[in-house]
């Protein structure tokens, strides 16, 4: 009896540890490659019977192997790797330049160096899947999107797909520090290990690689633009080399953030003047240096007079000085310069949302070829709502890459639940009028200025050492959204937020939709709690972290939250017409005719372009006053929507995720009451007008909201 009852104990125990080792927690991302359903399965099965690609070609291997792992996961078991085609079922993982292609007349031409065919097809009388593009990278795309097909249920008999990127250079900025901490991130330390490397290789490493190669990201900047100048010596480089040897097989190359003091600090130099002789002999010697350690190096990333940062303006000249100089050093060896836009200066009077165009547009075409200018989506800072950026479109002989925020610095960290791609979309989506009506942002950044000039996206990751990579579940869709953004700018956000929720949750439609549902309106509903109505940097000091719109006391105006909303007893908003800074004389004239006009300008922008008085009447028909507190309670009420779908799938998920989603919902919704009510008393202790019928006080008086205290908040700079 004792016997059997250990038998019996011993089994259940075994169950057990499987189970436990099996549980999800959020570290395959959107890769899970779980069991289809039996229907899929039989589809699939006949159509995957072995697969057959060239040898010696560590991209095809990759996409090989990845293409084993994911049939593994979906069907139980793996097809087997053949030399040829023997018989119906094969799928070939190979090139434009492979034999068994030989007289198909497939349309190559058309895909570019990453683009990829997925065609259903015959070969030596036998029904074959062929997944091909005119480079490794661009098969290794293929078979990511032909696993994605199986993964959400969708039929693979009929394939006939042609697909390539529209964007050159996609590439994730990463903000870490070389002591591993993350500036604006919320998912642990940095993932890169530099005191271990290069010597030892995290197979985490080679994990990402396979993540970002998924969703056609092709480029890692792997250190901060705020960062030291230490990684561009020797001993550093030779880490980076490491990284770059385990990226390259997925075809991601490796950049550097480089500091423009480098040659003072590393050099010895007295000057960093990107006009001297010296200075430029330096930055060549010190490129060709780094292509010798690292020949398929990408290029720089570089942060210039803004925020403290040196730059070529110490020296009287200008970014495009600066940009060029280390353009020509990269040139010989097919680098690019990513220049980034983001500048604001603290002896600068002029509105914030104005110095990046004053700076940069008068440059128009005074870049080298080779010289991306990374514009953010808004002029002021990765808000949770901005208009798009003025210089998009008005630089149409310079190339621009625009630049997203994937941490939420701004918008509520990682444990709110805040789906960007709809923001991204947004922004994409939006009319410049230059040359003519239908120019979108995204037409801009798509299309080259000249044959010679380069395109592309770059995305300031949210990736860190949590086993999740991005601190909660739902974090991941940002990751992933960007991808497909930077692949194609003309994405869908419901599209992609339902390729994700699919992927990552379940296929069952019951769980997918709502999960698609909860993700569309989040965005929205965080503007609603924090900067309704178009007001703007709402944040508290430094880390960003809850609310602080009596902010007043920085050093810099533009550092205080009451720089943007400058509120007063008479009313609410920043004038930026032709009355106040005239911000908007820098947009197209029909872009400044619709926003500079009370009558037509959308509520979502009205306090970013508008001073008006608290009476003022919305398009709701509700006083700015009464909006205002209606906007902050519909973000809070949101929330609670979100809690009540997420509850509802408790069961149709695996509870160890479902837990986790539940909880940061609760913190969610306890840091959304806490914007409303903070938010409110400071307002109506400046409009002095009652709240709205059916409107709850504030539970506490504005000093209480005031007292409150974050120092530990994580995301600080250095």
């Amino acid at each position: 009896m004792w016997r059997i009852l250990l038998t019996i104990l011993s089994a259940l125990l075994v169950f057990g540890v499987a189970n436990q080792a099996c549980a999800e927690d959020g570290y395959q991302l959107w890769l899970r490659y779980q069991p289809v359903d039996s229907a899929q399965k039989m589809r699939v099965e006949p159509l995957v019977t072995h697969y057959v690609g060239p040898s010696g070609n560590a991209t095809i291997d990759a996409a090989m192997d990845e293409f084993a792992r994911g049939l593994k996961g979906m069907i139980g078991t793996p097809p087997v790797r053949r030399e040829t085609v023997m018989g119906d079922g094969a799928v070939l993982i190979t090139t434009a330049a492979s034999p068994l292609l030989k007289g198909m007349a497939l349309p190559f031409d058309k895909l570019g160096k990453e683009g990829f065919l997925i065609r259903s097809a015959t070969v030596s009388g036998h029904r074959v899947t062929i997944i091909a593009g005119n480079s490794g990278g661009g098969t290794l795309y293929g078979v990511f999107r032909f696993l994605k097909l199986i993964q959400t249920d969708q039929p693979i008999d009929r394939l006939d797909i042609l697909d390539a990127p529209k964007l050159q250079v996609r590439v994730l900025d990463h903000w870490d520090n070389l002591d591993r901490h993350v500036e604006r991130g919320y998912a642990g330390q940095s993932l890169w290990d530099w005191q271990k490397l290069p010597l030892y290789k995290d197979p985490r490493y080679t994990d990402y690689a396979r993540a970002n190669a998924s969703i056609g990201i092709n480029g890692v900047v792997p250190n901060n633009v705020n960062g030291k100048a230490e990684i561009l010596t020797a001993e550093w480089l030779e880490k980076v080399k490491a990284l770059d040897d385990l990226f390259r097989p997925y075809g991601i190359k490796v950049y550097l953030s480089a500091r423009f003091s480098a040659p003072i600090e590393l050099g010895g130099l007295k000057t960093a003047d990107p006009l001297d002789p010296v200075v430029i002999a330096w930055w060549k010697a010190k490129v060709d240096e780094i292509y010798r350690i690292i020949p398929d190096f990408g290029g720089f990333l570089v942060k210039a007079n803004s925020e403290g940062q040196p730059g070529p303006a110490d020296y009287k000249r200008t970014h495009a000085d600066g940009a060029n100089m280390l353009a020509d050093a990269l040139r010989p060896h097919g680098g690019i310069v990513m220049w980034r836009a983001f500048v604001y200066s603290a002896e600068n009077a002029e509105d914030r949302h104005k110095q990046a165009f004053t700076e940069f547009q008068p440059l128009d075409g005074k870049f080298r070829d080779n010289v991306l200018v990374q514009v953010k989506n808004g002029a002021i800072d990765f808000q949770p709502r901005e208009p798009f950026h003025p210089l998009f479109g008005a630089m149409p002989r310079t190339p621009l890459m625009m630049e997203f925020q994937i941490t939420k610095e701004y918008l509520g960290f990682a444990t709110h639940l805040a789906y960007l791609g709809t923001m991204w979309e947004e922004a994409l989506e939006a009319d410049t009028f230059r040359p003519a009506k239908g120019s979108t942002v995204a037409d801009v950044i798509e299309k080259p200025v000249d044959a010679g000039a380069v395109t592309g996206m770059a995305g300031v990751a949210n990736i860190g050492s949590d086993f999740n990579w991005t601190g909660s579940q739902f974090d991941q869709a940002n990751w992933y959204a960007f991808g497909r953004f930077a692949w194609d700018p003309q994405s869908s956000a419901d599209d992609v937020a339902r390729d994700w929720a699919h992927m990552t949750w379940s296929n069952d439609p019951a769980v997918a939709e709502p999960i698609v549902r909860m993700m569309i309106g989040s965005r929205e509903a965080v503007v609603d709690y924090m900067t309704p109505l178009g007001l703007g940097h709402q944040m508290a000091t430094g880390h960003h972290y809850g609310p602080g719109p009596w902010v007043s006391e920085l050093a810099r105006p533009e550092w205080n939250p009451t720089y943007y909303a400058k509120a007063d007893a008479n009313g609410i908003g920043f004038d930026r017409t032709k009355t106040g800074s005239d911000a908007l004389a820098q947009y197209a004239p029909q872009v400044a005719a619709e926003w500079g006009d009370l009558k037509i300008v959308p509520d979502r922008l009205l306090l970013w372009f508008h001073h008006v008085p608290w009476d003022y009447r919305t398009k709701s028909g509700r006083t700015v006053w009464d909006d205002l507190v209606t906007q902050y309670d519909a973000g809070v009420d949101y929330v609670k929507r979100m809690q009540a779908q997420w509850d509802r799938l408790k069961g149709k998920i695996d509870q160890r995720r479902w837990e986790e989603v539940r909880d940061f919902l609760a913190i969610q919704r306890k840091e959304a009451t806490w914007w409303r009510d903070a938010s409110i008393a400071y307002f109506q202790s400046v409009s002095k007008r009652p709240l709205p019928a059916g409107h709850a006080a504030p539970p506490r008086d504005l000093d209480w909201y005031k007292a409150i205290r974050t120092p530990y908040a994580p995301g600080r700079g250095e």
